[in-house]
């Protein structure tokens, strides 16, 4: 690994501690006299023996702080690593020194995160529900972090992976297409969006373009079940977890996605296999509203972002097809307590079964079972190895495939609750002569998790080979995975071993739906393996039935789980082959292998493209069926489910593959009607043209049927909440209203003359109609009073704020605004004095050098929110004199890197009048800028507010004349 001066300074200093330490515990010493010198498969070689003990000398010597370190950071630490000549992957440092960790404190303080900031990390993902932070951290810290008594413990960071499977994967060890970087990406989707914008202006006057369409829309029969049902999603909203949707603007655009897709703030993600897991949705479920969440924060962060789907976002089906390595298969940890909050609030969540194949295809590499003793110790201290091969012999490895060895990780889980173990397991990689090549020793002496992981070379081996040593403590229930690898016999005699239930983690909670996948149309284009046999194909144009096949990668269970959520046993006492509950996981299978716009998505293969073909469908159920319990909804997909591969239920297709047309028939379904009232208009009886203190208006209230079906027997009832405001009539009539159609009625208010200026008045609208929808409810807010023409202007007066690379913390200026009271109109403006694309320009009102990794946030003083923009512009530089407006013509979501420095006027992510000015306005507001994305720099400089206050009735006895007012800082034109 290439390293600066400095780090290598380092190493060399940590090499020849760990060679002293060695030495004095008498673990260079030669050979002993009859020790094996080759790997068998019962005993471990003489080099294993040694190297091995060397790794547990560090174990055993270590301090009580020493003990809340990741145990290859502990080693990295001490270079002790240096001393093991084939060991190939331990700690993942950086080329600068630094590791990627996650931190688990008793709380997150500001001051852990101003510790942290001081040892030189750079934060990356806070949660405070979970007391986790991810952080970059330089590898001499570690040890100073893991001193702090608020700090639990410092680990490697918690990897995770989607359930993609790629048709033409790199080849380890060969040259080939370099990896896209981050400016040949940006300026690709910079591309398709100019090219998708382009092509909409041209089509204004004629037909849009054709969108392409998932063949599972066919495959499942939802084409059919919309025609026949009229059901559309209407009154659904569907929520994606994933990597990102880098491309969702260009999908939008091409009219792939619709334009009001709802991304959480901060939480865009990088890449774009949200972007092609949203298309699939919108493609079986064209209706339904959309939002997205990223997964890839952290495993605390993914937790976080599955509630906020539904308890801030509303969401009513969630889907993933997102694994962390850390999810224990044996107890619902956070990410699978998160999946139960939402189930256990009436959501329904999908989740991909896994691509880590399975039994019954010859494609596994998982083995789960009890702790079998060996009777072979190991090392100088303590230990004694797992035998795999049980009442059939004694074997202590497990072989690895070789044509699947490159850089899989292998994870070790054991059955002790979460946080909690004190039986003490390790896990090592050896070559064929016995050589370590990985390990993960930490240590479980009772409040730690029953977990160890390692991940092969990234180039992969030859007689790779896995081994399993109980340091510690009891025999207990192991699962040890090698995913997205395989075990297979070995050329020196090693025999693999085998079993069902690799799907782990979230997907087998015992809410969600855990979704295995069947091709929809063309095979999977590689084998998995050399020799393998041909992957199946789909029944494109035609729909699933009994002959199809699941894809040979798709994962299996069933899944055995030891705890409940909090930790209690479930069989108390009995925590072996015959505890515990059994889980019948996969539930449902669905299409992969579908087309969609997005690059490198075409076709999107694995049990990602099959989760949201389910949730897709149980949107159209749920469309059909408002307010049907989700048990009702599971016994519909599971009873109606088509058999597939062994007869009846199995563990890798579950109850077989699902079709839409026949869940709708069994749940039955209609189209329903969803009336939903629109922004009124006023028209003050006085013939003015602002609504004053002691008007009468009439305020005409039009209504919408945004639904699939008719609404009859449709009314409004109209009423205020703002004292002394009178409403008549207080209900209307609007009859019956088609699908798409608006009804409009005319209402009369009284606003009190005592009604102060600007303060709005609020109408609460309540629409009721004949459906299950019914009644909707919106709120409006009417501004009472003259808007200004002349707006206030209050600069950000301080120094410039450096913007944190890739950092929740991000940085903020304040802007003191006095002086307005109400406001009838808020726009923001980045300033600056000469606009260029240099990143490190100081005439400029933002300098970064790709604002495309940035989201900007104004909060008012009431706590209001609004986003004003949010991971637009790619690697386009600065903003400069540009003005965000509610009522801009263009958005800023649409602009390119081409566009760069960023000027002129734009319409915000989100509307800052209607967010922003609710409440008196003066006080302190904040402008924050969050950098999402590493390896970009920038500072705030110069911004701006500019906000219109109302015009006050002149004095008795004064002129009535209008006089505007500048304070701190120029007028922008608005």
């Amino acid at each position: 690994m290439r390293r600066t001066r400095s780090t290598r300074s380092r190493s060399t200093a940590f090499t020849a501690g760990a060679a002293a330490l060695l030495a004095a515990l008498g673990l260079v010493s030669p050979p002993a006299a009859g020790a094996a010198t080759a790997s068998a498969p019962d005993a471990f070689s003489e080099t294993a023996q040694q190297q091995i003990a060397a790794l547990q000398a560090v174990k055993a010597g270590r301090t009580a702080t020493e003990s809340k370190l990741d145990s290859k950071l502990l080693v990295a630490e001490k270079g002790v690593g240096k001393q093991l000549s084939a060991l190939q992957s331990g700690a993942t440092v950086s080329a600068t020194g630094t590791v990627l960790v996650d931190i688990r404190a008793s709380k997150v303080s500001p001051d852990l995160l101003a510790g942290l900031t001081k040892a030189g990390a750079g934060i990356r993902a806070v949660s405070d529900r979970y007391a986790s932070v991810r952080a970059e951290v330089p590898l001499d810290k570690v040890g100073e972090i893991a001193a702090r008594g608020d700090v639990q413990r410092v680990e490697q960071a918690d990897q995770a992976m989607t359930a993609r499977e790629l048709a033409t994967p790199a080849t380890p060890g060969k040259s080939g297409a370099p990896a896209e970087t981050k400016q040949q990406k940006a300026d690709r989707i910079a591309g398709e969006l100019q090219k998708a914008l382009a092509s909409k202006s041209q089509q204004r006057s004629a037909a849009a373009a054709a969108t392409l369409t998932s063949e599972g829309d066919r495959a499942h029969n939802a084409d059919i079940a919309r025609q026949q049902f009229g059901v559309t999603g209407v009154g659904v909203k569907a929520c994606a977890l994933s990597d990102g949707v880098d491309s969702l603007a260009a999908s939008q655009a091409k009219g792939e996605l619709p334009p009001d897709v709802d991304v959480l703030p901060g939480q865009e993600g990088q890449d774009d296999e949200g972007t092609a897991m949203l298309e699939i949705i919108h493609d079986l479920a064209p209706r339904a509203a959309l939002g997205f969440a990223t997964a890839f924060n952290s495993d605390a962060g993914f937790a976080d972002n599955i509630r906020r789907l539904r308890f801030e976002a509303h969401c009513d089906v969630i889907v993933d097809d997102v694994i962390y390595f850390k999810e224990s298969p044996f107890q619902d940890w956070i990410i699978a307590q998160a999946v139960n909050d939402v189930t256990a609030d009436g959501a329904l969540y999908f989740s991909s079964a896994g691509n880590e194949g399975n039994v019954a295809s010859g494609t596994a590499g998982h083995w789960e079972g009890d702790f079998v003793d060996s009777g072979k110790s190991v090392g100088k201290f303590a230990g004694v190895a797992h035998n795999f091969a049980g009442a059939a012999g004694n074997q202590i490895y497990e072989p690895i495939s070789n044509a699947s060895s490159a850089g899989v990780p292998v994870t070790l889980h054991w059955s002790d609750p979460t946080g909690h173990s004190a039986n003490d397991y390790d896990l090592y990689l050896l070559n064929s002569a016995g050589a370590v090549v990985s390990f993960s020793q930490n240590v479980q002496d009772g409040t730690q998790d029953p977990y160890e992981i390692l991940q092969t070379p990234t180039f992969g081996g030859t007689g790779l080979r896995l081994a399993v040593v109980k340091f510690s403590g009891q025999n207990r229930y192991l699962s040890l995975s090698a995913l997205r690898g395989r075990f297979s016999d070995s050329a020196d005699g090693l025999k693999a071993y085998n079993t069902p239930g690799v799907t782990v983690g979230h997907s087998a909670a015992r809410d969600a739906f855990s979704v295995a996948a069947a091709p929809a149309a063309k095979a999977f284009g590689r084998l998995l393996e050399p020799g393998d046999p041909a992957n199946p194909a789909g029944p494109y144009p035609g729909s699933f039935s009994g002959a199809t096949k699941a894809e040979r990668f798709t994962s299996d269970g069933p899944r055995r789980v030891f705890y409940e959520a909090d930790g209690t046993p479930i069989t108390p006492g009995n925590v072996s082959s015959t505890g515990g509950e059994v889980r019948n996981k996969p539930e449902i299978t669905a299409a992969d292998g579908v087309t969609t716009s997005v690059t490198g998505f075409n076709p999107f293969f694995g049990t990602s493209a099959a989760a949201p073909h389910a949730a897709a469908i149980a949107a159209l159920v749920l469309s059909g069926n408002p307010g049907l319990p989700p048990a009702e909804v599971r016994e519909a997909l599971i009873n109606t489910a088509i058999d597939i591969e062994t007869p009846g239920r199995d563990n890798f297709t579950g109850a077989g593959v699902i079709l839409a047309d026949k869940v709708l028939a069994y749940t039955g379904a209609s189209p329903q009607p969803l009336v939903v009232a629109k922004q009124p208009t006023v028209t003050p009886a006085d013939g003015g043209s602002a609504l004053d203190p002691g008007d009468t208006a009439k305020v005409t209230l039009p209504v919408t049927n945004d639904g699939d079906g008719t609404a009859v027997s449709t009314s409004v009832v109209l009423t205020s909440p703002t004292p002394g405001v009178t409403v008549a009539p207080r209900a209307k009539s609007y009859g019956t209203i088609s699908p798409g159609q608006t009804g409009v009625n005319d209402f009369t208010i009284t606003v009190p003359a005592s009604q102060q200026l600007g303060a709005p008045v609020v109408l609460n609208a309540r629409v009721t109609f004949a459906g299950a929808h019914s009644p909707t409810t919106s709120t409006f807010s009417l501004p009472v009073g003259t808007p200004s023409p002349v707006a206030q202007n209050f600069a950000y007066a301080g120094t410039p704020v450096a913007i944190p690379d890739n950092s929740p913390v991000g940085a903020s200026v304040t802007i003191p605004v006095t002086g307005v009271g109400r406001a009838s109109k808020v726009t923001f403006s980045v300033d600056g004095t000469t606009c260029s694309t240099d990143p490190t320009s100081t005439a400029v009102g933002l300098n970064h050098s790709y604002v495309g990794d940035l989201v900007g946030t104004l909060t008012a003083p009431s706590g209001a929110k609004a986003t004003v923009f949010q991971r637009n512009g790619g690697s386009g530089k600065n903003l400069c004199q540009v003005v965000f407006a509610d009522n801009a013509a263009t958005a800023f979501s649409t602009v390119t890197s081409a566009n760069a420095p960023f000027t002129g006027t734009y319409r915000p992510t989100q509307a800052l009048t209607g967010n922003l000015a609710g409440a008196a306005v003066d006080g302190t507001w904040t402008f924050g800028v969050v950098d999402a994305a590493g390896g970009d720099s920038g500072s705030i400089r110069a911004v701006a507010l500019h906000i219109n206050g109302f015009v006050q009735p002149p004095a008795a006895g004064a002129p009535s004349n209008v006089r505007g007012a500048t304070n701190n800082g120029p007028v922008h034109p608005l």
